[in-house]
């Protein structure tokens, strides 16, 4: 089964470098910019596109995300919309779009019809960083039948047991947290991160991508000398809340290398 966002990964790899994955929250601050803003991701480098789903209980998002999903939801955001900015984004450009949710809103919509949407809409699957393999039949076989990827996290507190389970129930790629807490920019990267890679990798991992607390070029250089990607998150929220569609993208650009200095 063709994987889209391990065909950028290894499109990426391909060209000596890791993939950048790009998260931004749907609906921030609006939905058509949303979509702009993805989309000047992409075409400054970033390999696959991480679409957030607003929750109005967030478990793992720091202090910039929570901020922007309760506005979304504030101005109206509805679930239903996520697939409209799938669309608008797969329409406009290569990257794979993957949408990252909790779970209950998943379940309320309904798992195949929910994946059906996402399918039809482009998207490349789920990242579920509250749904763990014990508890995912449904999606197996849901994400079986719509070609979709299904993305579990692993963690520093990952048993041996545990991350090869989770590996083996995974597509596309693992996701790796480096940090045990929330999401945020940080100064530096933790030292736990290349750690939880090689365990993935030790477990079977073909592709292994490293998220939580990324937020400078220099990072994305550091992380990619051992995983096969970098997910970056709240800087690229901090660039659209402050800055706007223009500095997205060139926040994208410095993360990819693609920045020309001096400009």
């Amino acid at each position: 089964m063709q994987s889209k966002s391990a065909a950028a990964i290894e499109r990426a790899r391909a060209e000596g470098r890791p993939a950048l994955v790009c998260y931004l929250p749907a609906g921030f601050p609006d939905v058509q910019t949303t979509i702009d803003a993805a989309v000047a991701m992409a075409e400054n480098g970033a390999d696959i596109i991480e679409v957030g789903i607003p929750y109005s209980d967030p478990v793992m998002d720091g202090s910039v995300i929570q901020a922007a999903t309760v506005q979304a939801l504030a101005d109206g955001f509805r679930v239903a919309q996520v697939f409209d900015v799938v669309r608008g984004i797969t329409e406009r450009c290569d990257a794979a779009v993957l949408v990252m949710t909790y779970w209950n809103p998943v379940m309320r919509l309904g798992v195949d019809e929910f994946a059906r949407r996402l399918a039809e809409a482009g998207g490349a699957g789920l990242i579920t960083p509250d749904l763990i393999p014990d508890e995912a039949a449904e999606w197996f076989e849901v994400s079986d039948r719509y070609g979709l990827d299904r993305v579990f996290l692993v963690a520093p507190s990952s048993t041996p047991e545990r991350m090869k389970a989770t590996v083996e129930a995974s597509r596309g790629f693992v996701y790796c947290v480096s940090v045990m807490g929330v999401t945020g920019a940080r100064d530096q990267v933790s030292s736990a991160a290349e750690s939880v890679v090689a365990a993935a990798h030790a477990a079977g991992a073909e592709r292994a991508c490293v998220g939580l607390g990324v937020s400078r070029a220099e990072h994305v250089r550091e992380i990619g000398s051992y995983a096969d990607g970098v997910i970056v998150g709240t800087a690229l929220v901090a660039a659209l809340r402050d800055g706007g569609v223009e500095a997205v993208g060139r926040l994208a650009a410095e993360l990819s290398g693609r920045a020309k200095a001096g400009a």
